[in-house]
């Protein structure tokens, strides 16, 4: 038996230790917005935080995380930089099809979490790993910026990114 905090519930699972945490969340505890991306650890659409570091679900035993506490995209406006990466996702329209967005939203809230006011090459290293198809990057730098506090240059960074 395994015992989970996720989201700040605690959670027991009869599942094998080498299960990876991503399967766990989706098809065990039906926690839905952590996605599938590469299952390699390569494209960061799996990201979830682990005592507050960003983690890559899909490679990531759920037998090796003992008492860590999880959060997801779910549970992420549990805390300030959470809710204000979110709330500057939405307001510079980051979103385009939306399928990285989660990973992207875990990475972004570690950074500033880790980095209260981080500038562009701070973010490009923190954001390395996350992949977005749409090439929304200018978008999500621009976003961070403004959750950190930061001024943007809004009309740079609307429209396409290619």
């Amino acid at each position: 038996m395994i015992t989970l905090s996720v989201n700040g519930q605690p959670r027991q699972l009869k599942v094998p230790d080498e299960m990876p945490l991503l399967w766990v969340l989706r098809d065990e505890l039906d926690v839905k917005g952590t996605k599938f991306g590469c299952g390699v650890a390569q494209c960061g659409a799996c990201t979830v935080h682990i005592d507050g570091e960003p983690v890559r679900a899909c490679i990531t035993p759920v037998g090796g995380i003992g008492d860590g506490k999880v959060v997801t995209i779910e549970g992420i406006a549990g805390s300030r930089q959470g809710r204000a990466i979110q709330e500057a996702w939405l307001e510079l329209d980051v979103i385009q099809c939306g399928y990285c967005q989660a990973g992207q939203i875990m990475t972004a809230t570690a950074l500033l979490t880790q980095n209260p006011t981080p500038d562009d090459a701070a973010i490009d290293v923190a954001m390395e790993g996350n992949l977005c198809r749409c090439a929304t990057y200018k978008r999500i730098r621009a976003a961070i910026k403004s959750a950190s506090g930061q001024p943007v240059d809004d009309t740079r960074n609307r429209g396409t990114e290619a």
